[in-house]
């Protein structure tokens, strides 16, 4: 039984305060631009301490400014580092005072728990009563619309235009009784029951997990075996310390202050979650907003921008338990690779599925780096790997995203799918 569509919002109503967190934005390109200057003396005398990797690229620069009088070139340091901070604060305003085109209206909610929403995106006139489901789990920390950004960036609107019936599950943001929420809880609660209601009928659906609802896509396939039709994982992270080595070590030092927020809070804060992100890719925020300012206004490029900032910007708080098994039990001990990764007590093995595999992978991740998720291909008995160059968004919501994603997905899913 449908239940009644919801009112769909077609204008900005609130101020943008991104990005998120501001703050630390602004003072981490401040920190950033003006060290530079404090760096200078070390540079010359050739006692900087540099990153083994940048050895000859030190060596280069070093080289290069041999000779060059002092002084000039601090004050070119010292002007160009200025300039980049001013075309990352024009960048910023520039997001904050602009408008963006509504969203694609809501599709029809069919089934509801707590926060959680099951979005029918294959109820258009053009659908087929017959069409087969696709099950879509997004990630817990973000929201699901990534997938659905704009009428011409939506994976889940191009599979419905391939005949299928994409049912994305909308996590919502956690409710008081969601907040004690762990993966067991939402794997085996709301996760488990929206897959019940999509085969109530005996209907073999396709799961499509992405990021971390590719884990949690997988945990639910092995749970209902014979009963799912085919997985798909995008960007799923399994080995959680490969290509993470430069993170790791400072997230078991930050563990015991992110342990008092969370056993403070509750959950672990969107902000904070955010600056978690942004950490993996320090010069990120920096050099995409200071491009942003030179693009001209309305432009294709300038809509694009707005659409996927206010996205990142819509995020939600992640519940403490999850928060816990995902930064503590999944990154620093690396549960799932080492086969210690349980749900309601039994370990989730990728070698236990007997079902059509996809594992596409982008090779410019940095936030699941390739080398991390790349295991899942071969765990996974007769699954296929699809590398793809592409980033861990731009691969779901980029220019490219139908040539990279789209199409591959729709063209495997309709040979696996009987």
């Amino acid at each position: 039984m449908r239940l009644r569509r919801p009112p769909h919002v077609t204008t900005q109503t609130t101020t943008r305060m991104g990005p998120r967190p501001l703050p630390l934005h602004l003072a981490t390109q401040t920190l950033a631009l003006m060290s530079s200057l404090a760096a200078l003396p070390l540079l010359k005398n050739g006692s900087l301490s540099w990153n083994p990797n940048l050895a000859s690229a030190a060596a280069e620069l070093t080289k290069a400014i041999d000779g060059i009088d002092t002084e000039s070139f601090a004050r070119a340091v010292q002007d160009e580092a200025l300039r980049r901070l001013d075309a990352f604060t024009a960048g910023v305003k520039l997001y904050q005072a602009s408008t963006r085109e509504p969203r694609p209206p809501e599709p029809t909610v069919i089934w509801q728990s707590g926060s959680a929403r099951l979005l029918d995106y294959g109820d258009g006139a053009e659908a087929d009563d017959a069409a087969q489901p696709i099950l879509v789990i997004p990630s817990l920390v973000n929201r699901g619309y990534v997938l659905d950004l704009s009428t011409d960036r939506s994976l889940l609107r191009d599979l419905a235009g391939r005949g299928f019936r994409p049912l994305l599950m909308d996590w919502g943001v956690p409710g008081t009784g969601e907040r004690a929420y762990s993966l067991t809880d939402y794997i085996t609660g709301p996760l488990q029951n929206a897959f019940d209601f999509v085969t109530a009928d005996g209907a073999k659906p396709a799961v499509v997990g992405y990021c971390m609802g590719g884990n949690l896509a997988l945990a639910l396939s092995a749970r209902n075996r014979g009963r799912v039709g085919a997985l798909a994982l995008l960007a799923t992270p399994w080995d959680f310390q490969a290509g993470q080595e430069a993170y790791l070590p400072v997230l078991a030092a930050m563990a015991p202050a992110l342990e008092a927020i969370i056993e403070t809070l509750g959950v672990l804060p969107t902000d904070l979650l955010q600056a978690m992100f942004a950490g993996l890719n320090p010069d990120g925020v920096g050099l995409k907003f200071r491009h942003f300012a030179t693009l001209p206004a309305g432009s294709p490029k300038a809509r694009e921008f707005i659409a996927l900032e206010d996205w990142l910007n819509d995020g939600v708080p992640l519940a403490g338990p999850v928060a816990r098994e995902c930064l503590f039990d999944w990154y620093l001990d690396n549960t799932p690779a080492t086969g210690h990764w349980r749900v309601a007590g039994e370990a989730v093995d990728p070698g236990t599925l007997n079902l059509p595999t996809l594992v596409i992978v982008p090779n410019d991740d940095y936030i699941v780096p390739p080398e991390g998720a790349k295991p899942l291909a071969r765990l996974v008995p007769g699954a296929h790997l699809k590398t793809v160059k592409a980033g861990h968004i731009g691969m779901v919501a980029g220019r490219r995203a139908r040539s990279v994603l789209y199409t591959p997905l729709g063209t495997w899913l309709g040979e696996h799918l009987n």
